[in-house]
């Protein structure tokens, strides 16, 4: 049985952002083909009933509560996400909960794709969030230029404004019109 100090983690310093430890998927792969981890998907609903990796259990960063997670003394916990950055966002509110020490999935879903590991996918499942925002967001776009050529100039201002939040999210990474389709009803299917 391969023990955690044989995977290939990320040391933490004294800080507490250091403290994040990050698992590759490889370690992560290993360690779940021997039950030695408990596997936490911090993703939102929908994304997890599209996808996700065999065995993880849901807790969305949405509603993330520390004392919800399914700690198993005799193993630890790794979180992850899409990319790692929600991952990396729930750590924080673990380490605000006492923890002294978190992993996550570096590079999340992605980069276990992407090393050719398998997940479950329903075909059935509300599609990504990102494509919901990129639609609404994309509408909301066209609606404004339409109606600021053939009804009043004003309306560029709703292209400006949704323009405006795009170049937000990009910057901070943080998506106010994606946690909002997040709470709709179709996407807290499991």
């Amino acid at each position: 049985m391969t023990s955690m100090n044989e995977m290939s983690f990320n040391h933490p310093s004294q800080t507490r952002r250091d403290r994040l430890k990050t698992i590759d998927p490889d370690s992560l792969n290993t360690l779940l083909s021997q039950q030695a981890v408990t596997l936490v998907d911090v993703r939102e609903p929908s994304e997890h009933a599209g996808e996700k990796i065999p065995g993880s259990v849901l807790m969305p960063l949405s509603k993330f509560d520390p004392n919800s997670i399914p700690f198993d003394s005799n193993k630890p916990t790794v979180l992850y996400c899409r990319t790692g950055n929600r991952s990396a966002q729930a750590a924080q509110k673990l380490f605000a909960a006492g923890l002294d020490e978190v992993t996550h999935l570096e590079g999340g879903l992605s980069a276990w794709v992407q090393a050719g590991y398998p997940t479950e996918v329903n075909k059935n499942a509300p599609i990504s969030l990102m494509r919901q925002v990129q639609i609404v967001a994309g509408s909301l776009v066209v609606i404004g230029t339409v109606l600021g050529a053939f009804v009043s100039p004003w309306f560029l201002l709703l292209s400006g404004f949704v323009g405006s939040g795009l170049v937000f999210a990009g910057i901070t990474n943080t998506c106010a019109l994606a946690m909002l389709l997040a709470k709709l009803p179709y996407n807290q299917r499991v």
